[in-house]
């Protein structure tokens, strides 16, 4: 066979292999398709907030590209299954004549091409181990995605709150600068000791710090949202809401259930478990013979176009050869036989993590329950102490605007309203918080923590 004859059969063979392969080659397509341009305009609600950062967010890019990896890693194991067509070609120099072609060297061209039979389940373990693989990296896409959803919920709330609490403080120096002018009047006319005046303004100065702090954490908790978010630190974002109550109807039970079915590390350790398995499987492949079928040609000549003419007639210059051959390690010293010990072990390791992972998310989902009930019963006491509170503070106003009561009464019912206030907007907060935390420990994506029926 001539040079032109082996190259035009070694692209074919080529060829064929690698179209064998196109199949399952291609790329996974993106989890977002979105231009990274996106139209920031417009209101942005906890829903969008949320869907933003689950499109941009880094740790989503991440954890998408480890598992367009795993991907590969699955097609990669799938293709050990098919045959593999190795060549080679060399000139090879012999210190005597050759004694078939009389010449002291030659050049040689060869292709083999090698089809594992069986292995000892070897193959086909470490393709289901990467299949498990790929289903464990899926699960871990959407704890990502849970932490993420909580982390922008929680960001989100705080937001709302730091507003609440600005308002608050605005209402609050509003009330006093008013009380100071009143306190003012009724000392520049000998009715009030300047002693009062002084107590007015120094609630006034404290009421303007407080002011100052709500806003500077009305700014923090906006760049820490637009850094979740990926969003550019400058960009003038409107983020809209306000904080409610959500009725949440679900029994501890059904709670529990929805976890059980739906978290995504209990899926994460229960892949672990059949992983493991696997790895014992290949562990104990050696205690089979390995069997390859095999498949050999090769063409020698005198020059480095592989045509020769100096081989005597009866014996030729290019042959093939096919074959099926076993080979097996007969004894290792016990090796083999400990190493599957230790993975079996490594079995029993992953099915206790499992079982510690399942009572873990059982207490995370009561103590989420638990935290959602106090905050939903200090909303209902915080709401009737504000009412109190401003009912409180109009009599007092009153009183010392009739002269029958003090500044000091004013001042201090004025506190106590500041202080109701900013427990109804806490008690708001902790329970939106604790309401995305039990979501997350259901394994649920309630992007706007709306009410589920």
């Amino acid at each position: 066979m001539n040079r032109t004859r082996f190259l035009f059969f070694a692209f074919i063979l080529t060829a064929l292999v690698a179209s064998a392969g196109i199949a399952f080659a291609q790329d996974a397509d993106p989890a977002m398709d979105k231009d990274s341009a996106e139209n920031l305009s417009g209101p942005f609600d906890l829903e969008r907030c949320v869907q933003r950062a689950l499109g941009y967010n880094p740790n989503m890019q991440s954890i998408r590209a480890q598992l367009r990896g795993a991907e590969h890693g699955q097609r990669s194991a799938l293709g050990k299954f098919g045959p593999t067509l190795s060549g080679t070609y060399g000139y090879t120099f012999y210190n005597r004549d050759y004694q078939y072609s009389g010449k002291d060297g030659d050049w040689v061209a060869s292709l083999n091409l090698t089809q594992p039979i069986f292995q000892g389940f070897n193959l086909l373990a470490n393709w289901q181990k990467a299949k498990l693989n790929r289903e464990s990296t899926e699960a871990s896409l959407t704890n990502v995605e849970l932490t993420l959803i909580e982390s922008v919920q929680s960001n989100y709330l705080s937001l709302l709150k730091a507003r609440m609490d600005v308002k608050s403080a605005e209402d609050s120096v509003a009330r006093l600068e008013s009380q100071l002018k009143v306190t003012s009047a009724f000392y520049e006319v000998g009715l009030r000791p300047k002693a009062e005046v002084l107590d007015a303004e120094v609630d006034l100065a404290t009421a303007r710090q407080d002011l100052l702090q709500a806003r500077n954490s009305v700014s923090i908790q906006t760049t820490q949202l637009n850094t979740l978010l990926n969003i550019p630190l400058e960009a003038p974002i409107q983020y809209v809401g306000e904080l409610t109550y959500t009725p949440f109807g679900l029994t501890l039970k059904e709670c529990l259930t929805r976890a059980y079915d739906h978290r995504p590390d209990l899926l994460m350790g229960e892949k672990s478990v059949e992983m493991a398995q696997k790895d014992v499987t290949m562990s104990e492949s050696s205690f089979y013979p390995s069997v390859n079928g095999h498949w050999d040609y090769v063409t020698r000549g005198d020059d480095a176009g592989v045509n020769g003419s100096g081989y005597r007639s009866e014996e030729s210059g290019e042959y093939w050869t096919a074959g099926v051959d076993a080979s097996m390690d007969i004894f290792q010293w016990g090796a083999d036989y400990y190493e599957s010990k230790q993975y079996d072990e490594m079995v029993k390791q992953m099915q206790a993590d499992l079982e510690n992972t399942r009572l873990n998310a059982g207490f995370e989902v009561k103590s989420a329950i638990l935290n959602l009930q106090e905050a939903a019963d200090r909303i209902s006491v915080a709401k009737k102490s504000v009412v109190a509170a401003e009912e409180a503070y109009r009599m007092a106003v009153a009183r010392y605007q009739a002269q029958v009561g003090t500044n000091t009464d004013v001042l201090n019912a004025q506190e106590r309203l500041s202080m109701a206030e900013a427990q109804l907007s806490q008690a708001l907060a902790d329970y939106g918080t604790a309401l995305s935390a039990l979501y997350v420990a259901m394994g649920e994506k309630n992007l706007g923590l709306k009410e589920i029926k």
